[in-house]
C-alpha cells in the first residue's frame, strides 16, 4: 500500500493525542461542573471550544496551504502542548482559576482550527485514492476510541491521578505526535496558485479564492450546505440527549447509553477502514442520513433506555461513516493545494449550524417545548400516543423535528443535479499513486 506506512506513523501520534484530548476535555468539563455547580458556565465553555476555530478559519486555511500540512501539525500539536503543560502547572501549583479554562479552552480552539484541515489536506499526500477511504476510516476509528475512553476512564483516573494528571497526560500525548510528525518522511506538496490573478498576500484573499473555487463547482457547494443542514441537526442532538435520558434515567444509564453509542462508532470506524466505503460515495451519503434521521425518531419514540441505547448505537456508526466518506469526496475532488483552504472553508460553514443550534437547542427545548408538551406529563393524548408519556417528552419531540429535517435535507440534496451526479462531473485530483516511500525521502532531502 503505497503511503500507508508513513500515514500509518503520523495516525499513531494523531491516535495518542486525540485520546489525550478527549480524556482531558472530559475530565475538565466534569471539575467545572463539580466546582461551580453552573450548566450555564459549562455551556459557555463548549461555545467557546467552537467560536475560535471558526473565526481562525479564514487563516488557517491559508497557512495549511502556504506553509504546508507537515508544518501546520506541527505548529498546532507544539501550541496545544504549551497550553495544555501550562494548565498542569497551574493545577500542579494550586494557582488555578475557573476563567483559565476559558483561556485554554478558547486557545485549543483556535489551533485546532489548524489541525483538521491540515491533517485532512496530508492525508491524500501519503495514500492513493483507492486507500482514502480506509485511511479515512482509520482517523474515524481514532476518534470513535477517543470518545469512546474518555467517559469510561475519567472518573476513575479523577480518583487515582486527578484532574492534575489527567491534564499532564494530554499534554504529553501532544508530545507523541510531535514525534511522530518529525519522524514521518512527508511529500511536499506546491501551493495552489489563487484564481483570478490576485496576489496571495492576505488571508481573506485567499479565503475569498476558496470560497470562488466552491462556489464554481456547484456539486461541492451542495454537498457542503448539505453536510451543514445535518450538522445543524446533529448539533441538537448532541446538546439535548443528557436531559433526554437524565429526565427519566439516572446518570449510570446515560454513561451506558453513550458507551453504546461509542461502540457503534467504533464499529463503523474499523468497518470503513477495512471496507474503505462505497463506490458511489454520494449515495452512501444520502443513505447514511437516512438512516441518521431513523435513529433520532427511535431514540424519541419512548422514555426507554434500551431503544435509546439502540438509536445511539445506529446514530454514531451512521455518523462515523458519514463522516469518513465526506471527507473522501474532498480529497478526491479538490486540487491537492487548495485543500487546506477548502478544508477551512468546509469547517466554517459547517461548523456555524452547529453553533446555532448549541445556543437555541437548550431554550427551545426549556422554554418553549417542555412548556408546551408538558414538563411531568405529555398533556395531548395525540401526543403521547407519537412520543410516550412522562417527563421529557417536550425534548424528545423536539429531537424528532431534527430527524425530520434531516429526512428534509437528504430529499433536497438527491433532488439536487449537481450535488446527484458530482462524481461523474467533477474529475478526480488526487495524484499519489506515483509516489513510493523511496521518493518520498528523495523529495525532502
Amino acid at each position: 500500500m503505497k503511503g500507508m506506512h508513513t500515514f500509518v506513523v503520523v495516525w499513531i501520534g494523531q491516535f495518542a493525542s486525540m485520546i489525550g484530548t478527549s480524556l482531558g476535555g472530559f475530565a475538565l468539563g466534569v471539575y467545572v461542573y463539580q466546582q461551580t455547580g453552573s450548566a450555564i458556565q459549562l455551556g459557555s465553555v463548549f461555545a467557546i471550544a467552537l467560536l475560535p476555530s471558526i473565526l481562525a478559519s479564514p487563516m488557517a486555511g491559508t497557512f495549511v496551504d502556504r506553509w504546508g500540512s507537515r508544518r501546520a501539525l506541527l505548529l498546532s500539536n507544539t501550541g496545544a502542548m504549551a497550553i495544555t503543560l501550562t494548565l498542569a502547572l497551574l493545577l500542579f501549583t494550586d494557582s488555578f482559576a475557573i476563567w483559565h479554562v476559558y483561556v485554554v479552552v478558547a486557545g485549543l480552539s483556535f489551533l485546532s482550527a489548524f489541525e483538521g484541515p491540515a491533517f485532512g489536506a496530508l492525508v491524500p499526500q501519503l495514500v492513493s485514492r483507492d486507500q482514502l477511504g480506509r485511511a479515512n476510516g482509520m482517523r474515524m476509528f481514532a476518534l470513535a476510541v477517543s470518545e469512546l475512553l474518555a467517559p469510561i476512564s475519567a472518573g476513575f483516573l479523577l480518583l487515582v491521578i486527578g484532574i492534575e494528571g489527567i491534564v499532564l497526560i494530554d499534554g504529553l500525548s501532544f508530545g507523541l505526535a510531535l514525534i511522530t510528525l518529525l519522524a514521518a518522511r512527508v511529500p511536499r506538496s506546491r501551493p495552489q496558485e489563487v484564481p483570478g490573478g490576485e496576489k496571495a498576500d492576505e488571508p481573506r484573499v485567499e479565503f475569498r479564492a476558496a470560497w470562488r473555487y466552491v462556489a464554481a463547482r456547484r456539486g461541492l457547494l451542495a454537498l457542503m450546505i448539505f453536510f451543514g443542514a445535518v450538522n445543524f441537526s446533529a448539533g441538537f442532538i448532541d446538546l439535548l440527549m443528557t436531559p433526554l435520558v437524565l429526565s427519566f434515567a439516572s446518570s449510570d444509564a446515560l454513561g451506558t447509553v453513550l458507551t453504546i453509542g461509542g461502540l457503534g462508532m467504533l464499529g463503523s470506524s474499523v468497518l470503513v477502514s477495512v471496507w474503505g466505503g462505497p463506490k458511489r460515495r454520494v449515495r452512501g451519503l444520502l443513505g447514511l442520513s437516512l438512516v441518521l434521521a431513523s435513529a433520532t425518531v427511535i431514540g424519541s419514540l419512548r422514555p426507554n433506555i434500551a431503544m435509546i441505547a439502540v438509536a445511539a448505537f445506529l446514530f454514531m456508526g451512521a455518523l462515523a461513516a458519514f463522516l469518513s466518506i465526506n471527507q473522501s469526496i474532498w480529497q478526491t475532488k479538490v486540487e491537492p493545494g487548495m485543500l487546506g483552504r477548502v478544508g477551512a472553508l468546509q469547517n466554517m460553514v459547517i461548523s456555524i449550524p452547529q453553533l446555532i443550534a448549541y445556543c437555541l437547542a437548550g431554550v427551545l427545548a426549556e422554554r418553549v417545548f417542555e412548556p408546551l408538551v408538558g414538563r411531568d406529563a405529555v398533556a395531548s393524548p395525540g401526543l403521547a400516543v407519537l412520543i410516550g408519556d412522562g417527563p421529557g417528552r417536550g425534548i424528545a419531540l423536539l429531537i424528532m423535528i431534527m430527524g425530520g429535517l434531516i429526512v428534509l435535507s437528504a430529499t433536497a440534496a438527491a433532488l439536487h443535479p449537481r450535488l446527484r451526479r458530482l462524481e461523474d462531473e467533477l474529475p478526480d485530483h488526487i495524484a499519489v499513486e506515483h509516489i513510493s516511500p523511496d521518493s518520498i525521502s528523495e523529495k525532502v532531502r
